[in-house]
């Protein structure tokens, strides 16, 4: 194998180590928080409509609105509910077309992945971005008004981020699903086996 392929790879190995311990740590901790069927009672019922008033989330979970502000306070500072937020439709927006565009970098030390993502976070029309493991570095998702916006997209702003050496677009047809969270009925089953 070519020398530079092997630092490739023993550099996406590395980085691939780092992601496991973090999620270690983060199933570590949720372990610790031990959430039972009412916190999952009220995480479905919060992701199903985060505008619930407490005292209809409340009845619905089978508490009283004071220990049910409790537990949603105590998921909040737990970092299980991260935030609250309206899904809006970039279609009715004026952003109909969505872009899955893989990204590959050519390298991958810490500086230059800082680099791009510092720089992808700066594209408005970026609404996701992983750090990948396989064949590219990213995956993003992006928003654009029609094919024109696109290209200028990624004239002005894709081509332009540091160290990009390849990208690969596909439009998608259209949106079979996209699920803001997994259900937490998927939850209750695997848990209770």
């Amino acid at each position: 194998m070519d020398r530079s392929v092997l630092a490739k790879l023993a550099v996406r190995m590395i980085i691939f180590d780092d992601i496991l311990r973090v999620e270690t740590k983060q199933r570590r901790f949720l372990a610790m928080i031990s959430l039972d069927a009412i916190d999952h009672s009220i995480l479905s019922e919060l992701q199903a409509d985060a505008r619930l008033p407490n005292v209809v989330l409340a009845d619905r979970v089978g508490l009283s609105p004071s220990a049910c502000s409790r537990r949603v306070d105590a998921l909040e500072k737990s970092g299980v509910i991260r935030g609250y937020h309206a899904r809006l439709s970039s279609k009715a927006l004026g952003h109909p077309i969505v872009v899955i565009v893989y990204i590959t970098l050519e390298g991958q030390s810490a500086d230059q992945l800082t680099d791009f993502e510092d720089a992808v976070k700066k594209c408005p029309n970026v609404l996701v971005c992983y750090l990948m493991s396989g064949t590219s570095d990213y995956l993003i998702r992006v928003a654009a008004r029609d094919l024109s916006d696109y290209e200028r997209i990624h004239k002005e702003w894709l081509s332009a981020m540091p160290g990009v050496a390849r990208m690969t677009s596909s439009f998608a047809l259209r949106e079979v699903i996209n699920r803001p969270s997994v259900d937490m009925r998927i939850n209750n089953k695997i848990q209770s086996r």
